[in-house]
């Protein structure tokens, strides 16, 4: 029952911080839009694998994170640059009616990989779940053992995949309720992008980011009060 308990746990957490919009979500409703719905799936199943080993990094090696956090603003601003190329790319694609599809996410790479990559320079995902790992450590409903990890995960990783379902069947409707006019779609995508790359570069800039509470989540109360959503 505490195991069941910790899994619901981590997907709820997990769902509800999918579902702002970021450019992980944006990423994949795009996918299904322009490529369908496998492609997309192979997208999400990419972004939460990495997801996982970003929290078991973040569960049973927190003090080399907390040392790395130069490497994970770099990350950052790399993020920052794709998400740009993401944006700009969209709105040619809406300026484009022969091809209206964003051509960075629509190539060769496999989608899978792609999701991969995606993810593993979205390192604000790691404060995220740090902190809310830090309370739910607390509350003592997380302990520090493997069982307890291995729920916590599998948890997450189901909650990171509906949140990308929700995005990805609904962009499917958005584009049949917008009678199948892609262009006006990427249109939004792209401002969602280049909203989101303002706001992470807003954030880096002034250092609101999550990074600064990386520390011992036995030594620091910073868990208390984690960040709303997954970036």
């Amino acid at each position: 029952m505490q195991l069941l308990r910790i899994l619901v746990t981590g997907m709820l957490i997990s769902f509800l911080g999918t579902l702002p919009l970021g450019t992980l979500n944006i990423a994949s409703m795009q996918i299904s839009v322009s490529d369908g719905f496998r492609p997309a799936l192979y997208f999400a199943i990419g972004v939460l694998l990495v997801e996982a080993f970003y929290v078991r990094i973040s569960l049973v090696a927190i003090a080399w994170v907390s040392r790395r956090k130069k490497l994970f603003r770099r990350l950052e601003w790399v993020a920052i640059l794709i998400i740009m190329a993401l944006a700009v790319s969209s709105f040619i694609a809406a300026s484009s009616p022969a091809s209206p599809k964003n051509v960075l996410l629509s190539n060769t790479i496999h989608r899978f990989w792609l999701g991969v990559v995606l993810s593993a320079v979205n390192p604000v995902q790691i404060p995220f779940w740090f902190g809310w790992s830090a309370v739910l450590f607390s509350k003592n409903i997380l302990q520090r053992k493997n069982s307890h990890f291995n729920a916590y995960i599998a948890g997450i990783a189901l909650g990171t995949l509906a949140g990308h379902l929700v995005f990805i069947l609904g962009g499917r409707l958005l584009v049949d309720r917008l009678n199948a006019n892609q262009q006006m779609l990427q249109w939004i995508i792209g401002s969602v992008f280049a909203a989101t790359a303002i706001i992470m570069c807003w954030k880096v800039w002034k250092q609101k980011d999550g990074f600064e509470k990386l520390e011992d989540p036995d030594q620091t109360n910073a868990g208390s009060d984690p960040d709303r959503e997954k970036g």
